[in-house]
């Protein structure tokens, strides 16, 4: 029951907080997402708007936090021989600081692409990519060192990429349409 009102709470402060967005907006977030680089000619082209008025809603996308940054996506595979990892981290202690020094290792740490704390036997799941098993037990040696705090690690070693996006599902975007499009009450 608590966590219900957590959420309900958070729900209720985000959409307090978060400028409105519209259509137009939501058209222009999904095509630039698909494509960073495309001419403000064509997005305005496809959102339907003349070019001025679609970069001024680029330049308020940006400044107000939606659009956070325009990347390359490298194709590793062409430039090196690689092994993507999953490791399941427990640390050793719960307390604060642990998990901040353990947070900063992982931040510093290049060969780690993403990590998420989770509510789960594990304290951390994380995504590591190296060159070899060899370099990976370099890492894991790290992890578990008492500078870093791991207490026990989980290894899944990806056999191949069946899905890779950063694109997020066009129902994210509209925030009144439910992932099954049921419309949320107001």
């Amino acid at each position: 029951m608590a966590s219900t009102m957590t959420h309900e709470l958070h729900l209720q402060q985000f959409q307090q907080s978060a400028p409105r967005l519209d259509r137009l907006d939501i058209k222009i977030l999904a095509a630039l997402q698909t494509d960073g680089r495309m001419t403000n000619l064509k997005l305005a082209d496809i959102v339907g708007l003349s070019p001025t008025p679609c970069l001024q809603r680029v330049r308020r996308l940006e400044t107000t936090g939606y659009i956070r940054a325009y990347e390359a996506i490298l194709d590793v595979a062409r430039l090196a021989p690689h092994i993507f990892v999953i490791t399941q981290v427990s640390l050793a202690s719960q307390r604060y600081e642990d998990t901040q020094r353990f947070e900063r290792f992982v931040q510093n740490t290049p060969e780690v692409l993403e990590c998420f704390a989770v509510g789960s036997d594990y304290d951390y799941l994380v995504q590591s990519i190296v060159r070899d098993i060899a370099h990976y037990q370099e890492l894991v040696e790290a992890l578990l060192s008492d500078a870093v705090g791991a207490r026990q690690l989980a290894t899944y070693i990806t056999l191949k990429t069946v899905k890779r996006t950063r694109a997020l599902p066009s129902s994210l975007l509209q925030p009144s349409v439910s992932p099954l499009g049921l419309r949320s009450s107001p």
